[in-house]
């Protein structure tokens, strides 16, 4: 989870991102929204893709698993983001109506870059355990 900066006055809130907070160089940002409350989305992986989770509106829930074990959690706050790395299957599911979540990627849309069978997934995750990766292993808690 990455903390995002935001000034607060009497007009609202500023959030601010700008690259130094982020482990990646944006090259895409895309928005999920008009998505019916308890929908589904995502359930799939990336191999090189990186990408941060900002829920703008309303509030998703996201299960993230590196091939052993499950990770959940739940946006609902502009200002805390969720970064994900590559190698993690994704599913986010959305709690209430009028959700809207943006996405900050780090590459432009690429096709070869998904994994859309959970099945092949945990394959691309044995394949590739131990190979070392350019990104510093990730800890959830």
């Amino acid at each position: 989870m990455l903390e995002l900066p935001r000034y607060l006055d009497g007009r609202g809130s500023l959030g601010v991102i700008e690259g130094q907070v982020l482990p990646f160089d944006i090259r895409r940002i895309y928005y999920l929204h008009d998505v019916p409350m308890g929908a589904v989305r995502g359930e799939h992986g990336h191999k090189r893709l990186e990408q941060l989770i900002l829920c703008m509106h309303g509030q998703v829930e996201i299960i993230l698993n590196d091939g052993e074990h499950q990770f959940p959690f739940t946006l609902s706050d502009a200002s805390t983001g969720l970064y994900l790395p590559p190698g993690l299957w994704r599913r986010l599911r959305f709690l209430v109506p009028e959700t809207v979540v943006c996405v900050l990627a780090s590459l432009p849309y690429e096709k070869d870059d998904y994994i859309y069978e959970y099945e092949e997934f945990l394959a691309w995750v044995r394949q590739n355990q131990g190979k070392s990766n350019e990104h510093d292993p990730v800890q959830f808690s």
